[in-house]
C-alpha cells in the first residue's frame, strides 16, 4: 500500500508498536534522569545506566520493525522490574525505598511509594501492551500463512 507521499505503507500494526516503543523510551528516559539526579547512590545509578542501554536498542527496533525478540526483552524487563519495585514498596512498610544517607523519620511519607505505584504502573503498562503486540503478529502470521 503506497501514502500520498509515495513510500511504502507498513501492512502490520502501526499504533501498536509506536505507543510500546514510546513507552520503553520513556523509561530509559526516567532511568537516565533518576541516575542523573543522584538519589539512589553511585552503584545503582551505574545500574540504572546499564539499563537504559539495555532498552534503547530494543525500542528502536519495536518503533522501526516491531521485532518479536525485542518485545519478549521489552516484556521479560518490565515483569522483572515490577517485581523489583514491588519487592522494595512491600520491604520498606509500604512507605517506599530509602534514597541515599537520608535519615529515616517516623512521620509517614508515602511519596516514595507513591512513586513505585507509578513506577509498577508504567512497567505494567509496557509489559502488556509488548505481550499483546506479540500475540496481534503471531496471529498476523498464522493467518498468512493460511492463506
Amino acid at each position: 500500500m503506497m501514502t500520498t507521499e509515495g513510500r511504502v505503507r507498513s501492512a502490520g500494526p502501526v499504533l501498536h508498536p509506536r505507543i510500546c516503543a514510546v513507552l520503553t523510551a520513556v523509561s530509559c528516559a526516567l532511568h537516565l534522569w533518576l541516575a542523573a539526579s543522584g538519589h539512589h547512590g553511585a552503584w545503582l545509578g551505574i545500574l540504572m545506566i546499564g539499563l537504559a542501554a539495555v532498552c534503547v536498542p530494543c525500542a528502536v527496533h519495536i518503533w522501526r520493525h516491531s521485532r518479536v525478540g525485542a518485545l519478549h526483552q521489552v516484556t521479560i524487563s518490565a515483569v522483572a522490574m515490577i517485581g523489583l519495585h514491588a519487592v522494595l514498596l512491600l520491604g520498606a512498610g509500604g512507605a517506599g525505598h530509602a534514597h541515599g544517607e537520608r535519615p529515616t523519620s517516623n512521620a509517614v511519607d508515602t511519596s516514595g511509594a507513591a512513586g513505585l505505584l507509578l513506577v509498577i504502573g508504567l512497567e505494567i503498562t509496557t509489559a502488556l501492551l509488548a505481550a499483546t503486540l506479540v500475540a496481534r503478529l503471531r496471529r498476523r502470521a498464522q493467518i498468512a500463512v493460511a492463506s
